[in-house]
């Protein structure tokens, strides 16, 4: 194993922020009846409206848990036995969806694409106006924005254009574009989102962000049955981060780590690290090409800026490569399902998409490959020393 400090460059999770790795490790422990700690988690509610654009009356918080619980949460709470949903799938986490909504009792429709391929507004719009004509009234439509298994961003807001006729409650998983860009929770008319601590805001994994609509919470308190996740339900969450009085036992120091790193992403802007995460994308491309890389989405709007999905040169073994740079202290990964040793899959998220850690990675991977120049492309592509 290579003697200096390892690169993370997955899908997640990314590096720390700095200022996530002091927060986690600076002082005593609070407890979380503490209120030190209610007043963090007050300034954590309003960045995180911030972050999701989300409109007044929006609940935020934080779920003790990774995005998997963030996906699970919705559906538990929003859904009951016997109710129709809609869900997008082109990808692993799209699929992972429908298992969680199936095991709620609900009856599942789909709205599929290839892996590689966006999903179809129109494809929603058709789909609702069959239900419809059936007398059926889809109660919620859920999607993955950026499908993290194959590099695909999804057109949101054009399918949310084609959902909201419907009246359906829209759940978006924002797990792979939260952080790294703007979202506009409001203008879309999203009733709940969330993501993962670990992903485009590099704070430890452990949390996840959740924002839930008035609309949403409207749902949740005419359930006919209590919601079946206790732990996530939303009146309990409510019930700790409201009105301030015990439901379980929140990681604190997941929590300090968080509000740090979510200050210094909305410090940095957005926009900025939309641009950056762009850039340090299109050097690599450039970097990569060369040697036979091309890109898995064929299509430019459709590829997901924070995670760069390539298809990999013919004769190149997958495997062998990878880990013969984990030996180089270097962490990337591979396809998951169809597109396991089809694919390469590059973080392009928080302090992953960064010139240096890029730089160590194509450089080790000159090494493996017994190749040259393709750091020079990288730095030339991005102006470096120009």
């Amino acid at each position: 194993m290579s003697a200096r400090p390892p690169v993370l460059l997955t899908p997640g999770p990314t590096p720390l922020h700095p200022a996530a790795r002091e927060a986690l490790c600076a002082g005593e422990a609070l407890g979380h009846m503490d209120p030190a700690v209610f007043a963090v988690n007050r300034e954590i509610q309003a960045d995180l409206r911030t972050l999701y654009g989300a409109p007044a009356g929006t609940f935020t918080a934080l779920l003790a848990g990774t995005g998997s619980l963030g996906m699970e949460a919705g559906f538990a709470n929003l859904l009951e036995p016997g109710d129709p949903v809609l869900i997008g799938v082109n990808g692993s986490f799209g699929a992972r969806m429908v298992e969680m909504a199936t095991r709620c009792g609900a009856r599942v429709r789909t709205v599929t694409a290839p892996p590689g391929e966006a999903l179809s507004p129109q494809a929603f719009a058709d789909a609702l106006a069959e239900e419809e004509k059936k007398g059926e009234e889809v109660r919620l439509v859920a999607l993955v924005h950026g499908e993290t298994s194959t590099g695909v961003l999804n057109p949101l807001a054009e399918i949310a254009r084609a959902v909201a006729p419907s009246g359906a409650l829209l759940s978006v998983d924002a797990v792979a574009t939260a952080g790294m860009q703007p979202f506009d929770m409001a203008g879309l008319g999203a009733d709940y989102v969330y993501t993962g601590s670990q992903k485009g805001l590099s704070a430890p994994p452990g949390v996840a962000p959740v924002a839930v609509s008035g609309r949403a919470l409207a749902r949740h308190a005419a359930r006919r049955t209590p919601a079946p996740l206790w732990y996530a339900d939303f009146a309990g969450l409510r019930d700790y981060w409201e009105a301030h009085s015990y439901h379980h036992t929140v990681p604190v120091q997941l929590h300090f780590a968080l509000h740090a790193a979510l200050r210094a992403a909305l410090a940095e802007g957005l926009p900025q690290r939309q641009a950056r995460a762009a850039a340090i994308g299109e050097a690599v491309l450039a970097a990569l090409t060369p040697l036979g890389f091309t890109p898995f989405v064929p299509t430019p709007a459709h590829r997901l800026p924070t995670v760069l999905a390539l298809r990999l040169p013919p004769g190149l073994d997958d495997a062998a490569t990878r880990a013969a740079l984990r030996e180089r202290g270097i962490s990337i990964a591979g396809g998951m399902g169809p597109t396991a040793g089809v694919i390469w899959r590059l973080g392009l998220m928080g302090e992953g998409a960064r010139p240096a850690p890029y730089e160590r990675f194509l450089t080790e991977l000159e090494g493996v490959l017994g190749v040259r120049g393709v750091t020079q492309r990288f730095q030339e592509a991005l102006g470096v020393g120009a």
